[in-house]
């Protein structure tokens, strides 16, 4: 756990992070000036889906294109979530669309969203009151596997085993 909340070690392939080069992660969002120098870069195409996006464990939000990796939009390190997240603009000003916790590199638990709201918060952009669409994540205690819960089917797919109700991705933790 940080000062903030719980962290998340990237649990994903390990090649996928050996690619992270320094310097390369999602550009780094902690007020709305900076949010508004970003959005305006964004192309129409960009715009009309979702963006990658991470809070670092610093509480800034990171955001990069929807097909890049969420290790990479985080540098490697640490998170306090990750998931997908879009725009829309409504009356004059930027709002978050829709937001999720879906990354099967961190895997981060529901729970995240309080980081989520706190770093779309300290940018001024209005947001729902939760993930609009929340991935429920576990490992499997019997053959290791990451699993995506669905329709509340706390059983494994790859072996048929029973799942936790906790959080359980990260084995360090």
């Amino acid at each position: 756990m940080s000062a903030r909340g719980r962290s998340y070690r990237y649990v994903g392939p390990v090649e996928l992070k050996a690619a992270v080069r320094p310097g390369s992660g999602g550009c780094r969002i902690s007020s709305a000036a900076e949010f508004g120098d970003w959005i305006a870069g964004r192309s129409a195409a960009e715009l009309a889906e979702p963006f990658t996006f991470v809070v670092g464990t610093d509480g800034a939000l990171r955001l990069a294109p929807r097909r890049s990796e969420h290790v990479a939009c985080a540098g490697g390190t640490m998170v306090l979530s990750a998931g997908e997240i879009g725009f829309v603009r409504e009356a004059g000003r930027w709002a978050v669309s829709e937001v999720s916790n879906q990354s099967t590199g961190y895997c981060p638990d529901i729970g995240s969203w309080s980081e989520v709201a706190r770093a779309l918060d300290d940018v001024g952009l209005e947001r729902p009151s939760g993930f609009t669409h929340e991935v429920v994540f576990r490992r499997c205690p019997g053959c290791q596997g990451h699993n995506i819960v669905r329709e509340d089917d706390f059983v494994c797919v790859f072996c048929g085993s029973d799942l936790p109700e906790m959080w359980n991705v990260d084995p360090t933790t």
